[in-house]
């Protein structure tokens, strides 16, 4: 009779031991990467196809800012550009001409030369020659010399251009990647300008448990383990360990239990895929790691 009350004890504490190992190893919330999405342009938002809680495709247009003064100026740096062009067969015709004028009058000095030595002409007419020769090399060197600043002006208008391209090219905002519309900071019709934030997106499709462990349970769990992720204490799925901070920090407020607040703590960061939507940003959750043989 009196072993009963001993079997009694012995059930309380393999009772006991069953509910503590049902404890959790780490307690956190669920997170997402956000982006937010901000203009490279300035001007007015002629379209801002987005809405909050919507899924977005990753490169579908989110928005389009106006590019009228934009596409003017570009205009107008086309058209110095070809005029720029123009002008080059133009002076290299020009300077064609003179080039032949002084070979004929260099063929003049060079026979002038041979009747001046034999006393048939006067020296001015050969002074004349060679005055005329000495005027159309400055002539020729002056062509040849806005020949390369001409080149040097079509370079810069076409960077200018390429400059203006890339701005016009900017002013199609694409969605970068493929989730759904956490919150929308602009309007349609709203002036926007370079920086501004336009609205933040998330990939709710795989979710982040950040959870804090113990100094005690740092060395139990490693980068790329698998572990339970439990929502609601009770519904489970399967996480990989991604993270794993090399400094220790106070324990933040989310952990509320005074048992589970020590005064130093490492943030583990688990992945969990999210088919199905149910895990939302900020929802508590718990994972516990898997059980290690020989304990």
């Amino acid at each position: 009779m009196r072993q009963a009350p001993f079997l009694c004890m012995l059930c309380l504490f393999a009772f006991a031991g069953c509910q503590q190992s049902d404890r959790s190893d780490g307690y956190g919330n669920f997170e997402a990467t956000e982006i937010i999405v901000s203009s490279e342009a300035n001007g007015k938002l002629e379209l801002l196809n987005v809405e909050e809680g919507s899924r977005m495709a990753a490169g579908s247009v989110a928005a389009v800012i106006d590019t009228t003064q934009l596409h003017y100026t570009r205009t107008q740096l086309e058209a110095e550009r070809r005029a720029l062009a123009a002008k080059r067969p133009t002076l290299a015709a020009r300077i064609g001409v003179l080039l032949e004028e002084r070979r004929n009058l260099k063929r003049d000095d060079e026979r002038y030369r041979r009747l001046l030595s034999e006393g048939a002409v006067p020296s001015k007419q050969l002074e004349t020659i060679q005055n005329g020769l000495g005027v159309l090399d400055r002539q020729i060197r002056s062509l040849e010399t806005e020949s390369p600043g001409i080149a040097g002006e079509i370079s810069a208008k076409e960077a200018r251009i390429a400059q203006l391209d890339d701005q016009i090219r900017k002013s199609v905002v694409h969605n970068p990647v493929e989730g759904v519309v956490l919150t929308r900071y602009a309007e349609r019709g709203e002036l926007t300008s370079y920086g501004k934030p336009l609205y933040r997106i998330a990939d709710l499709q795989t979710m982040f448990l950040r959870v804090y462990l113990s100094g005690a349970q740092v060395p139990q769990v490693s980068i790329g383990e698998e572990v339970e992720v439990l929502i609601d204490g009770s519904k489970s799925r399967k996480g990989r360990v991604t993270w794993i901070s090399a400094k220790a920090e106070f324990t933040p407020k989310i952990i509320q239990t005074r048992e589970d607040r020590v005064s130093m703590v490492y943030a583990v960061k688990v992945r969990v895929n999210n088919p199905d939507g149910l895990l939302k940003i900020g929802m508590p959750g718990e994972m516990r790691l898997p059980a290690k043989g020989g304990s």
